[in-house]
């Protein structure tokens, strides 16, 4: 909500603090929808897992030495986490988002002469819209290899 502001849908478990009258009506007021995974659905539960524990393993590594001041030191996680390209497009979170990567140390070596740093708004659109296509596409293509995985000794049984 800090970056982008309420929500419009969250998808979440079924566990009884997502599902009590308080969280129901708190986003029923906010106007934001609220979706359910299902029981028999691995594929949420498998991508909220690796998700924590990528988000587990960030958290220990950065706060593991400055306990004191982890309050601190979270924006720089998040930073760093919204930095790194994902497996299955590799881009990262701001790449996809904003179109470029935000200004960060790496960023300050200084640039080629023959390299623009701007770019006509309409071409920066369709680099933009091209850039979330490819995204798409590499999800998609990620998406049918786990399906793939995890179909491999499932027998296909007709009803």
């Amino acid at each position: 909500m800090r970056l982008h502001g309420i929500p419009r849908s969250i998808v979440s478990d079924r566990d009884t603090k997502f599902l009590s009258h308080f969280w129901v009506t708190l986003w029923k007021k906010m106007g934001t929808k609220l979706k359910y995974s299902t029981t028999c659905d691995p594929q949420i539960d498998g991508q909220t897992k690796v998700t924590n524990w990528s988000l587990g393993a960030l958290l220990r590594a950065l706060i593991k030495a400055n306990s004191k001041v982890w309050d601190q030191i979270l924006p720089c996680d998040e930073f760093a986490y919204n930095m790194a390209p994902s497996k299955a497009t590799s881009l990262s979170p701001f790449k996809i988002v904003y179109g470029v990567e935000p200004l960060c140390p790496l960023a300050l070596i200084p640039r080629l002469l023959d390299e623009k740093p701007w770019v006509e708004a309409s071409k920066r659109v369709e680099e933009i819209k091209g850039l979330h296509e490819r995204a798409k596409l590499k999800i998609e293509k990620a998406n049918a290899s786990y399906q793939a995985q995890g179909n491999k000794h499932k027998k296909r049984v007709v009803f």
